[in-house]
């Protein structure tokens, strides 16, 4: 074993491999009771209370809350915790609202775009597919990136093995079993989620003593902390509003709010699930803040095992290998299904194949053509957090023209269309570089020395600003 790593990769790599496998054998032996297209996409709307909490709560808290979190907190301080904690944590919240709208119209319906099509006939429900299957691949390559890096990290295992393995194994029993075996899966997998979250903060505390705190923070970086720090504010909304518009648009989230056996099921659960999501993410970004005042020059991502495996102990890389692999799963199986679950239900009005067309069928071909594609990006090991803010800007500029179209009737398809355009140019001429040093529109198409320092500084949060209000613009106008 390499001085630098913590366990050696053969160790690593049977963990690995046995938590996969036994995932699979779950989710097959637990499918062949549960057939049928119904079961695939809906789980035949009669999920109760607990299975229907737990699978929302796994399905939300991803492998990326090990590092995103951590990583936005060295920088973006206590606003940008809150701001990802709530803005994870609010759409359960707003699903009240619109899973009862959706289910009250749409009974038998099983995912958001079928609402869309039944709206805008023509076209731009094709638009706001696209836009959900890209948003959910940048989540998946996401996912897999995350855990890659992190048993990497821990037993230098490379990427493409640990991604290979992950990926091979929620396939095995996702594209057989569908919803009803990611949401029995999520189950057990947020149980372990919750008994290993526990276990790690009982070992941070014990190691970390008075550093795990405020007054260390306050003392060490107070700028974290200071509510006359700009950017706790301007973080925290980017997160909120980014990760918020988000989630709206998992086609998981919306699997779930027709699984559920009724309306008040729905209600208790999301309501549950928004007091669970939220300290859990506030947790992590809060022991990146801790980790961060303890040692600036470690790297922000990995601020939540910086503290957790400062003592070394094999044992504890073994709970975040679990840990981090239980996480992945559980969101990666519910993004295949929900990915497959479009093409199933909205591949006829989409495509113009043969009649005789099995869409169960084209569906799989599609997630395992994605699934290569993903485990490419994976074993690249591009910038998780990066990765995601992309995929959000596209969430952003859609949001409030699909969410607002719901209770008014009087947006037409081309005002919408316009809206969205116009949300999506405007965002991405500010959205920053990889380095946030610059965007399109500061540094490139015009010098940055024309703009004050606030614009030069807050390009992740303008662009996000720009790409959700400018549509509500357009809105207006074409209104008057």
């Amino acid at each position: 074993m390499e001085n630098t790593y913590f366990i050696s990769q053969s160790t690593s790599l049977t963990l690995i491999i046995i938590i996969s496998l036994i995932f699979v054998v779950i989710g097959l032996y637990y499918s062949t009771k549960f057939k049928g297209i119904n079961n695939y996409l809906t789980a035949n709307r009669n999920i109760g209370l607990f299975s229907l909490t737990t699978s929302l709560v796994a399905s939300a808290l991803g492998a990326w809350i090990l590092f995103g979190p951590a990583s936005a907190s060295t920088w973006g301080g206590l606003g940008a915790v809150i701001g990802y904690s709530l803005g994870t944590a609010f759409p359960m919240i707003l699903l009240i609202y619109f899973g009862k709208k959706i289910r009250n119209e749409f009974p038998k319906g099983s995912s958001l775009i079928e609402f869309m099509r039944k709206k805008f006939r023509k076209s731009l429900f094709k638009l706001i597919l696209l836009m959900t299957i890209f948003y959910m691949f940048i989540f998946l390559c996401a996912e897999v990136t995350a855990v890659a890096v992190l048993i990497n990290y821990i037993s230098g295992t490379e990427l493409w093995i640990t991604a290979l393995i992950v990926i091979l194994a929620t396939l095995s029993y996702t594209l057989y079993g569908g919803l009803r075996a990611s949401i029995f899966t999520d189950n057990i997998q947020m149980i372990l989620i919750v008994i290993l979250l526990f276990v790690s903060l009982s070992y941070i505390i014990s190691f970390s003593g008075n550093e795990f705190s405020f007054a260390f923070i306050e003392k060490k970086n107070p700028h974290l902390l200071s509510s006359s720090y700009i950017t706790n504010y301007t973080a925290g909304l980017t997160f909120f509003i980014a990760v918020a518009a988000t989630n709206l648009f998992h086609q998981g989230n919306w699997q779930r709010v027709y699984a559920a056996k009724n309306y008040q099921t729905l209600k208790k659960s999301l309501i549950i699930s928004f007091f669970i999501i939220i300290p859990i993410v506030f947790f992590m970004g809060f022991a990146g803040m801790v980790s961060f005042s303890i040692d600036s020059s470690n790297r922000p991502d990995l601020g939540f095992f910086t503290l957790l495996l400062k003592e070394q102990s094999a044992i504890l890389s073994l709970i975040i290998i679990t840990l981090g692999l239980a996480l992945t799963i559980s969101t990666v199986d519910t993004l295949v299904n929900a990915i497959s679950s479009l093409l199933v239900i909205d591949g006829k009005a989409t495509f113009n194949l043969d009649k005789k067309t099995d869409y169960l069928r084209f569906s799989k071909y599609f997630i395992i053509l994605l699934s290569l594609i993903t485990f490419i990006i994976a074993s690249r090991g591009f910038d998780i957090l990066y990765l995601f803010l992309l995929a959000d800007l596209f969430c952003c500029a859609f949001v409030l023209t699909v969410f607002y179209s719901f209770y008014n009737n009087s947006i037409n398809e081309k005002t919408a269309y316009l809206a969205i355009v116009v949300g999506l140019i405007g965002g991405f001429l500010m959205f920053p570089f990889p380095d946030f040093s610059k965007s399109l529109l500061v540094g490139i198409l015009m010098p940055k020395e024309t703009f004050n320092s606030f614009i030069t500084q807050s390009l992740l949060f303008l662009s996000f600003v720009v790409a959700i209000f400018l549509p509500v613009i357009i809105l207006k106008i074409k209104k008057l």
